[in-house]
C-alpha cells in the first residue's frame, strides 16, 4: 500500500491510518529480517508497513 502518487507526506500527519506512525524497536534474526524485507518488496511496500497490515490483519481475524 503507497500513498497517492505526487502525495507530499507532512510530518506528523497521518497517510494512511488515523494516527502517525512512530519510530519503534524490534529484535527480530537476520533470517526473519531478511524474510520480511523479501515479503514486503514482493508486495511493492516497505518492510514497516508490511509489519504493519500482517498485524492489523491478523488482529482482525483474532477479534
Amino acid at each position: 500500500m503507497s500513498t497517492a502518487k505526487g502525495k507530499k507526506r507532512i510530518r506528523e500527519q497521518p497517510v494512511l491510518y488515523n494516527e502517525p506512525k512512530k519510530k519503534r524497536g524490534v529484535m527480530l534474526t537476520d533470517t526473519a529480517w531478511h524474510k520480511v524485507q523479501e515479503l514486503a518488496a514482493r508486495n511493492g511496500m516497505s518492510a514497516s508497513e508490511y509489519l504493519e497490515q500482517m498485524i492489523r490483519n491478523h488482529s482482525m481475524i483474532d477479534g
